[in-house]
């Protein structure tokens, strides 16, 4: 029976919730703050529709961890090394600027300094949940303001510890010393090394036997083991679930499946984020509200100035720019949902009354829906305090906006699926001629085997949305599927194109009978290997005959442009992936790379008349990386120079003869 009423619980929820967040969406409204909404609607203080709150925070308590989890998977340890001023000035900063503000307070109203000091701690805990979903949301969690954020959030949380172990020393009573306090916070650092440094060497070895089963159920299994397990341990020393999950997180975000990782747990942590935001908003009894509403709203406004201040001046004072300051100070001001766990320690040692800490519940819940909001509206709020431009003197900022690589920060890139024999050569061509590019393969052994290569080789199921947007498939130029599954090569051809209609792709297939499904779903070029094995029969044919070696290429070349021609919806034409326009059926483009050896090398474009000796023409010159368009007569060719020649084929391949056979001349 308590089964049928934790679901009928989770059903209820769930349904409030769709309709809640259906009408902030048709408002533009943040989903988080529907979240909230609906909790206050379900909850004791609402309509009381949910008969098990316990069994609702248990979920909701899962939500929270994977999220720490999937943030510390995009998190690596370049990123934390880059970021460990913002982590420990900006932190720090932040929690003296508040308990500053508190204390100054008390004195100055002649208040009791140990309660001051208890709310201080209270209030300077922002929501780690909340502010790591919006800035997800948005796109903004790898951006300057956004790592300043992170960075004071993980600090916060850590924090908790010692604030827990103060709490008894505060109310005056016997509980725990200061021996004990750091006999306790020595404890909890040795076990938490421990359990980073066995991490380390165990979960490597661990996931390369996982993905070598191919088993993606067992790959599941092992990260929800691994963030479950590794927040449970780090639970036991003191720290909170979600710290651990984000540890456990950040030790895969450094391995070659992290991609993979993230697309498998996010069903799991959206859904259960939805549980955590709904149990925040239980938490809100509206008849507070109604009794103290003056003392409220002043109090959600002291504090969400009063941490804005404190955590732009802390992100300022760790060297990050006016801007960033301002948007991570917005981003914070607001209280967290472990000042609920630190309010019932105090409420048990008489710090908090059930009064105040009704008033305190009321006031965090109200920032927590304000925080969605607050950051929708903060590079607003930036602009107009940038406004007075001699800020930017004062505080002109020494954190590098690029104060570390980013791997994925790509466009205009070739994104291959496989690293068969085809994958393999086609990256080897783009490494060569610098062409961004990114593979992706769910064979953890051979993924194993280039690590250290220099090949941008990951694991990843490319049939997964998720992992598409990890190598950023919206920015991307071409997607190349080198894998021999005919389903998986539907399917990634279909998502690709939904999430990048632009996207130019090409695809290996088997079978002929494959082709025309594939042009239905957006594919823009077909390799059906069973065609391209006729070619390669009849070249061979023709060469035991004795037949010339130029003779059997034209041959090769006229049966694969007929053949192509057939193949290709509505017969476009060659020139589709260069020129989009189908208008020039009867010319091509093609590239000619000048070698140590080439006879063309060391003279001018004028002396080889190319144009006139073959008819195809010079288009483009790249160099050292940069294009020149249309270069001179008197441009003389250099080694690894790449000539761009428009033309028939014929045409172009007398050009490319003259350029690079010397029997030619």
């Amino acid at each position: 029976m308590d089964e049928i009423s934790a679901l009928r619980d989770i059903i209820l929820i769930f349904s409030v919730s769709i309709v809640v967040i259906f009408l902030f969406q048709k408002l533009n409204l943040p989903s988080i703050a529907g979240f909230l909404v609906a909790g206050t609607l379900v909850g004791p203080h609402g309509l009381n529709l949910i008969s098990d709150r316990e069994q609702v925070h248990v979920l909701a308590e899962i939500g929270v961890i994977l999220l720490l989890f999937t943030i510390g998977l995009e998190f690596s340890l370049a990123r934390l090394k880059s970021s460990k001023l913002l982590f420990v000035v900006g932190g720090s900063a932040q929690i003296a600027g508040v308990l500053i503000v508190f204390v100054s307070s008390a004195m100055l109203f002649h208040m009791d300094i140990n309660a001051a000091i208890f709310w201080g701690l209270l209030v300077t805990l922002s929501s780690t949940a909340i502010v790591l979903k919006t800035l997800a949301e948005r796109g903004e969690h790898d951006t300057l303001h956004g790592r300043s954020t992170i960075g004071i959030l993980i600090f916060q949380d850590l924090a908790i510890v010692p604030m827990m172990l103060m709490t008894p020393l505060l109310a005056n009573q016997e509980a725990e010393g200061i021996g004990r306090i750091l006999f306790t916070l020595g404890k909890s650092l040795v076990l938490v090394i421990v359990i980073v440094l066995a991490a380390r060497v165990f979960v490597p070895k661990l996931l390369e036997q996982i993905v070598r089963t191919r088993s993606r159920e067992l790959f599941l299994l092992t990260i929800v083991v691994l963030c479950l397990g590794t927040a449970w341990l780090t639970s036991l020393v003191g720290l909170s679930l979600a710290l651990g999950a984000f540890i456990a997180g950040f030790l895969i975000s450094e391995s070659e499946y992290s991609h993979q990782a993230i697309a498998d747990v996010l069903p799991f942590r959206d859904s259960f984020n939805g549980l955590f935001f709904v149990s925040i908003g239980m938490l809100m009894d509206p008849t507070v509200l109604v009794a103290y509403p003056l003392l409220i709203m002043t109090l959600v406004g002291a504090i969400v100035v009063g941490k804005f201040v404190t955590g732009a001046v802390a992100v300022v004072a760790a060297g990050a720019p006016l801007r960033s300051a301002i948007l991570a100070g917005v981003a914070l001001a607001q209280v967290g949902e472990f000042a609920f766990i630190l309010a019932q320690e105090g409420l048990k040692v008489d710090l908090l009354s059930h009064e105040t800490y009704n008033i305190f519940l009321a006031v965090s819940v109200l920032t927590m829906i304000m925080t969605p909001f607050l950051i929708q509206w903060s590079p607003k709020i930036a602009r107009r305090v940038e406004a007075v431009q001699r800020l930017h003197h004062w505080f002109p900022g020494r954190v590098s906006l690029r104060t570390e690589p980013v791997q994925f920060k790509l466009s205009d890139h070739v994104i291959i699926v496989g690293y068969g024999l085809n994958g393999r050569n086609l990256a080897r061509v783009l490494r060569e001629f610098a062409i961004p590019h990114v593979v992706l393969d769910m064979r953890g052994e051979v993924v194993q085997l280039e690590i250290g290569s220099g090949t941008p080789l990951h694991y990843g199921d490319a049939t997964n949305p998720t992992v598409l947007h990890q190598v950023h498939v919206q920015a991307a130029k071409v997607l190349v599927v080198a894998v021999s599954d005919p389903f998986g090569s539907r399917r990634i051809v279909q998502l690709a194109k939904s999430l990048n209609p632009t996207i130019h792709t090409i695809v290996r297939t088997r079978y002929l009978n494959e082709i025309d499904e594939l042009h239905q779903l957006g594919a823009d070029e077909i390799i059906p290997e069973e065609f391209e094995t006729s070619i390669e029969m009849s070249v061979l044919v023709l060469q035991l005959f004795g037949l010339p070696k130029h003779v059997i290429l034209e041959k090769a070349e006229h049966i694969r442009r007929e053949g192509y021609a057939l193949l290709r919806r509505g017969e476009q034409s060659e020139l589709t992936h260069h020129l989009r326009t189908g208008t020039l059926r009867d010319v091509d483009v093609q590239t000619c790379r000048i070698d140590e050896d080439s006879p063309a090398l060391g003279r001018t474009l004028n002396d080889l008349a190319l144009h006139s000796r073959t008819g195809a023409s010079v288009m483009a010159l790249m160099r050292a990386g940069v294009t020149h368009p249309t270069p001179s007569d008197t441009t003389v060719l250099e080694a690894e120079d790449v000539v761009v020649l428009l033309g028939t084929r014929d045409a172009i391949r007398r050009a490319i003869g003259l350029l690079v056979d010397p029997k030619t001349e």
